[in-house]
């Protein structure tokens, strides 16, 4: 007989934590509803935060092509400047003063023909022309330097905050839990002969809201992290690209006039152009760091999607 009372004792207590359906669904609404809200929201910056080091990415191969050809711009100056001053030299060994000839009068007969010979006129010409693009070709390329590097500050920005934070983290494992309690309540509640419109009610919220369970949540944080880290790379990368390419546009550096007077040493055009080749490369190397972020705010996008697409259809569910 006191075995037979404990016998029956066993269902009671393997029971005793299941929630009575209505409880159990009731539960399950309140822990899974309102999560596709704050996903919609991520999915919704990150897909902004794609365009953004998208600009950035064109920007900086804009960067990178302008500077490609304001180096070849400067080449072509440089060939032209030692053409005119081997042309200069020529024209003083023709004009080689004699022993009586006052030095001033030599002076002005040389330049005299400076000014009328037409192949030192064309090269000078090239030359001012070449400065010109030059010069312009160095300003575009700063501009754009400075606005990759502006939305690659954006972009890390908006990478270091679209991301599931504790509180979407906690309501997400919440809901894992409640789905798993109602499908316990849906045991419970067909062994004690509840309406089966309940139940298949119950049945359906548990097989669309179980998903949860097949999508990898983590994904978005990792992608948001690798956007994130990548715009860093492309501001510190584009901060130096800006100074340098500015730089390298100065007088200081240029030195047009030394250049036209035969006073810019070969030391003096090496310099110039280091410092363009460093602005090039670290205009590349931030044009590189905005693509590879915008792949991860891309792939983030997809990452949303699923966990988002879940979520909608168990709020769809469950309303």
């Amino acid at each position: 007989m006191k075995l037979h009372a404990l016998f029956l004792l066993f269902p009671i207590v393997a029971n005793a934590d299941v929630l009575p359906l209505d409880d159990a669904l009731r539960a399950t609404y309140t822990a899974c509803v309102g999560i596709d809200d704050e996903l919609t929201e991520l999915k919704k910056m990150a897909g902004i935060n794609t365009v953004v080091t998208g600009v950035g990415t064109g920007l900086g191969i804009g960067a990178t092509v302008v500077g490609v050809a304001k180096a070849s711009e400067d080449a072509y100056t440089q060939e032209e400047i030692e053409k005119l001053i081997r042309e200069i030299r020529e024209l003083e060994q023709d004009l080689e003063p004699s022993s009586n000839q006052d030095l001033q009068q030599f002076y002005e007969e040389f330049v005299n023909e400076l000014n009328d010979n037409p192949d030192v006129q064309e090269t000078n010409n090239n030359i001012d022309k070449s400065v010109t693009k030059s010069k312009k070709l160095g300003k575009w390329r700063t501009g754009l330097m400075a606005g990759n590097t502006a939305t690659n500050i954006a972009g890390a920005i908006i990478s270091g905050k679209n991301r599931v934070d504790d509180d979407l983290q906690t309501q997400i494992d919440n809901c894992k839990v409640a789905v798993k309690s109602l499908r316990n309540s849906i045991s419970q509640a067909r062994t004690e002969g509840a309406d089966s419109a309940d139940i298949d009610e119950a049945n359906k919220i548990v097989s669309v809201c179980c998903q949860y369970e097949n999508v990898d949540v983590s994904k978005i944080n990792t992608r948001g992290k690798g956007a994130m880290v990548s715009s860093i790379i492309g501001t510190t990368t584009g901060v130096a690209g800006t100074v340098a390419s500015a730089v390298a546009n100065t007088d200081d550096i240029r030195k047009d006039t030394e250049a036209k007077e035969g006073k810019k040493t070969n030391e003096d055009w090496q310099k110039e152009k280091n410092v363009n080749t460093a602005a090039n490369v670290l205009a590349g190397a931030s044009t590189v760091a905005s693509g590879v972020a915008t792949v991860f705010n891309a792939t983030q996008i997809s990452a949303i999607k699923k966990v988002a697409g879940v979520a909608a259809e168990c709020t769809e569910v469950l309303k």
